[in-house]
């Protein structure tokens, strides 16, 4: 015979007081279930089979409630906000491990995905900085061709922030390559970081290298024989 699961949820207590099993007179204050004659232990109502399974993994909750013939909620009553509080669920113990195999089983997927998802965006980002010093060297034929691919690497780093990962570079836009480059020749070729290190604001420092900037730009715009 085939029988439905509850619409409602058995519920246990675990009390805050000591209390004395309404069916066997035990007191051993662990958990009660309430029933018409007064609080019951486990043990009585036929629940002292179940696991508890902790409140928190949501996945893990509905999995093992849905593989347990018989379930339970555990609550307990909250002084300070004057309600009783869900702790947890009991189940059965084969139930839980089902569960757990299946969530285990799942963030093993979610692995293999995010690794996969991290060899594409590794792949993308290799096409995009191949791209990247191809427009460089386009740009600015003067540049080598080691600080160019050095330059498309640094500023297209993933995640880096950098000027080279912005919408504008990543559709190979004129002025945001050049930017790119601008910001790389700045770090690279003058002593603007030395400047910083020793205390000179920003802007002052800028305006102390734009100079041999433009004199870099000016020499990697032209082609070298």
């Amino acid at each position: 015979m085939s029988v439905s699961r509850r619409s409602v949820d058995l519920v246990v207590v675990s009390p805050l007081k000591d209390w004395t099993c309404a069916a066997c007179g035990s007191a051993d204050g662990g958990w009660l279930v309430m029933e018409d004659r007064g609080p019951v232990c486990m043990s009585c109502g036929d629940l002292d089979h179940l696991v508890f399974l902790p409140s928190g993994d949501a996945a893990l909750t509905r999995r093992a409630r849905k593989h347990s013939g018989l379930s339970a909620v555990l609550v307990r009553f909250s002084r300070a906000r004057k309600r009783y509080e869900r702790q947890g669920v009991l189940v059965e113990e084969s139930a839980l491990e089902q569960a757990e195999a299946e969530c285990l089983a799942d963030e093993d997927a979610r692995a293999l995905r995010r690794e996969r998802e991290r060899e594409r965006r590794s792949r993308e980002d290799v096409e995009f900085q191949r791209e990247l010093a191809s427009e460089i060297r386009r740009l600015f034929p003067g540049c080598p061709p080691a600080r160019a691919k050095e330059i498309a690497r640094h500023t297209g780093d993933r995640g880096s922030g950098r000027v080279g990962r912005t919408a504008a570079a990543r559709a190979l836009d004129r002025r945001a390559v050049t930017l790119a480059v601008v910001a790389a020749v700045r770090h690279g070729e003058t002593d603007y970081d030395a400047l910083l290190m020793a205390g000179v604001e920003r802007f002052e420092a800028r305006d102390h290298v734009r100079a041999h900037v433009e004199h870099v730009l000016e020499t990697w715009r032209t082609l070298l024989h």
